[in-house]
């Protein structure tokens, strides 16, 4: 037992070393892994692979850049932008054709730090339910006005006013009119004229149909004055006059004026009465002039009372929409049945309207980047390269919207993502525009950076002065004959736009210089004439089956 607690002590001694040894190699292999990462993360920047460094830029101000390395004036180390990162100045060997200024180029691992989303462009049949505003309205149709061609004054009066919902024949009032007087004692006059003819036996019937026509004559002419058919058909059955003109609702519905007091004196053509027949109203919408294309006449729509939460089915009217002024936007009529009289003049109502549109090119709404005056569209071109197309917009169907111009299908987009795309490109793009001369491709137009253009020998002497250029294919149909694409200007201070024509892809409608894409390879010959494309897809497609695309082309291309 003295033995082993002697021993303790050097054991524990032993142990101590081991760990501290088993430390030290973990330390060790620490430090190498960080120097092997660190020299890994530079090795790509320097030996015989080295990639290419253009400049250098401020990370907080990109006004400010070096050809060498440094620190910035906010204090930050300078940046490298290398050649593989700007599509202007990329090896002429890439797959990938040349992009247009503010392209930009990010690698797989930013593009998940930063949650870009790319999907294909395709055709789909979008539905869904366009939803408007409406106010509710009186069907005209269904409008009565009790009014008076005679003068008198009010002598009874019901218990209706404005608001109150009447009956069909329900009495509202009477009122005294000496006009009505000497009509009445004419028809109690022919009335016993045609008993009397009737009860003697001795009457011809040339007789009998003369009496018969002179109580109608006069039943109308008291039906001229106001008096409503029950109120005659009382006098026929009691052969006495009435003192007053009964005033009777001529349909069910709301009372919307009372224009009556007791004991009144009125004028001829007053109206002493406006009743309207709610079981069916009208609801105009407001639609804007975009919308007004899926408003056909019999489409059924969803009117919602927004306090109540109760439908209605109604549909869209024949008559065409009324544009309003002040609004700026269309008043849509829809008949709507109206049971339980629960809508009412001037209610504001919520209409739904679902709508399936015809197949069509439409994208995610988040994929567009909408400045106003532009949309902008970031099309993946491989090898992380992307490039930003301007597209023309059409309606919009929830979360998707159709794609008029500037896309196809089967190319790809940036459907998540495109915001921060969009400030690297405008960055690249500033940056390019404050450092680079302002060169242009004396072929295409497109703006060069002669610093890229130099260092990959896209450029060429004439004349005593340098012209830089976008590819390879222009520099390649420049040296072949300058002059054309100079004109006027050789002999200038600077180079002339060419005088080559400018023609439309009959793919996707974009406008394609005929130089560069006759340089590159990028026509056609169908029926005699030579189309030309902005890219070598396009191109493909076109000669896969050229009729598809040149039904609607007209003279989009020049020979």
């Amino acid at each position: 037992m003295r033995r082993g607690r002697a021993g303790g002590p050097f054991v524990s001694s032993v142990n101590r070393v081991k760990r501290s040894a088993s430390l030290a190699a973990i330390l060790i292999l620490v430090i190498v892994a960080f120097l092997a990462g660190t020299w890994t993360a530079r090795g790509p920047k320097e030996g015989g692979g080295a990639r290419k460094v253009l400049y250098y830029v401020d990370p907080m101000n990109p006004a400010h850049t070096s050809d060498k390395p440094g620190v910035a004036p906010c204090g930050m180390p300078l940046e490298p932008v290398y050649a593989d990162e700007d599509p202007a100045a990329r090896a002429a060997g890439t797959k990938v054709p040349p992009l247009p200024a503010g392209s930009v180029r990010i690698n797989p691992e930013k593009q998940q730090l930063i949650g870009v989303r790319i999907d294909e462009v395709a055709p789909k049949t979008l539905s869904h339910t366009l939803r408007l505003t409406g106010r509710v309205a009186v069907d005209e149709t269904r409008l009565y006005r009790v009014a008076t061609v005679t003068e008198g004054w009010i002598r009874e009066l019901g218990a209706a006013t404005t608001g109150s919902i009447v009956k069909k024949d329900e009495i509202l009032g009477a009122y005294y009119s000496q006009e009505v007087q000497g009509p009445q004692q004419a028809y109690l006059y022919a009335l016993d004229a045609l008993d009397r003819f009737q009860a003697s036996g001795t009457a011809t019937p040339d007789q009998i149909t003369l009496n018969m026509k002179n109580v109608q004559n006069t039943r109308q002419a008291l039906r001229n004055l106001g008096m409503g058919e029950l109120q005659l058909d009382e006098i026929q059955q009691s052969r006495k006059a009435s003192p007053n003109v009964l005033i009777r609702a001529p349909a069910s519905g709301i009372v919307l004026q009372r224009n009556v007091t007791m004991g009144q004196q009125f004028d001829r053509t007053l109206d002493l009465f406006v009743i309207a027949d709610l079981s069916r109203a009208w609801v105009l919408a407001d639609a804007f002039e975009g919308d007004a294309q899926y408003l056909a006449p019999g489409a059924t729509a969803t009117v919602i009372h927004p306090v109540l939460r109760r439908t209605f089915s109604g549909r869209v009217s024949a008559v065409p929409p009324v544009f309003d002024a002040a609004s700026r936007t269309l008043k849509v009529r829809l008949v709507v049945e109206n049971p339980g009289l629960v809508l009412r003049p001037d209610m504001f109502v919520d209409v739904e309207l679902p709508i399936r549109a015809q197949e069509t090119l439409a994208v995610p709404v988040d994929a567009v980047l909408d400045s106003g005056s532009s949309r902008i569209v970031f099309v993946e071109r491989g090898e992380g390269f992307f490039e930003p197309r301007s597209v023309t917009t059409g309606w919009r169907a929830g979360d998707q919207v159709q794609i008029l111009s500037g896309l196809m299908a089967g190319e790809r987009i940036v459907v998540s993502g495109n915001f921060l795309i969009d400030s690297e490109s405008r960055m690249k793009a500033a940056v390019g525009g404050m450092t680079a001369p302002a060169e242009k491709d004396p072929v295409c137009g497109m703006g060069v950076a002669e610093a890229a253009a130099r260092a990959e020998g896209r450029f060429s002497d004439y004349q005593g002065r340098t012209y830089f250029f976008c590819a390879p294919g222009c520099k390649e149909a420049f040296d072949a004959n300058p002059a054309a694409f100079l004109g006027a200007g050789a002999a200038g201070t600077a180079p002339a736009k060419p005088a080559a024509s400018t023609s439309v892809d009959p793919v996707c409608g974009m406008k394609v210089d005929a130089a560069p894409a006759r340089a590159e390879g990028r026509t056609s010959e169908h029926g005699g004439r030579t189309y030309f494309f902005c890219a070598a897809h396009c191109k493909k497609a076109f000669d896969e089956n050229p009729a598809s695309y040149l039904k609607d082309q007209g003279d989009h291309a020049h020979d």
